[in-house]
């Protein structure tokens, strides 16, 4: 059982990773500051350090408590029952195409923000995003094989090639969508998602 000071430093740490979150969500890693991020959470620079050590050991705790939340929720998306997996797959598209759109997205698209910006800048951000990414992929690639068993879908190729590919088609569509202004590379991807995996559109 935690005390409640473990309460209240896991409290201030998972704050000031949310207020991240959502800053550079939106405005990207380099262009948000330590100050900024602890004004608006509250909190003094030395319980900053106290907590994550560094600017970059935050960016590495920050993309893994994003994709803990994110592969969760991919993961209730997978398990809806009353649907076959053609369409959980279907679900979590539509998730995608509403949530990682041009518009303010308070942090839900991290993955696309921070992807090509710290990839090069940081060798344990990178490695983050890659295990996060990774976890994404493993899971579609699943979710495919139960498909194609269950004969709700068909594919060309072996599952993890075709989830690859596809997770691949839809992060190139969410850094589309942010450079033409408009939800069509998005419209592209969903066509091109169905028939990659057989479905009527």
């Amino acid at each position: 059982m935690a005390t409640a000071n473990t309460s209240e430093t896991i409290d201030v740490r998972e704050n000031i990773i949310a207020v991240g979150q959502r800053l550079i969500g939106a405005k990207g890693f380099s262009a948000v500051g330590l100050n900024e991020i602890l004004s608006e959470a509250g909190v003094p620079k030395g319980s900053f350090y106290h907590y994550f050590g560094s600017k970059d050991a935050f960016g590495v705790a920050l993309l893994e408590s994003y994709f803990e939340a994110y592969l969760d929720d991919l993961d209730q998306t997978l398990a809806q029952p009353d649907l076959n997996m053609a369409q959980r797959l279907m679900t979590y598209w539509r998730i995608w195409r509403e949530t990682q759109s041009f518009y303010e997205c308070q942090g839900k698209c991290l993955a696309v923000k921070l992807g090509a910006e710290v990839a090069d800048m940081s060798e344990a951000m990178r490695a983050a995003l890659n295990r996060g990414t990774a976890g994404i992929v493993s899971r579609l690639a699943r979710s495919i094989e139960t498909g194609v068993a269950e004969g709700s879908l068909s594919i060309e190729g072996d599952p993890r090639g075709v989830a690859q590919s596809l997770y691949q088609l839809w992060l190139g569509a969410s850094i589309m969508v942010k450079i033409v202004r408009t939800m069509q590379p998005f419209e592209i991807a969903m066509t091109t998602t169905q028939q990659m995996l057989h479905l009527a559109p």
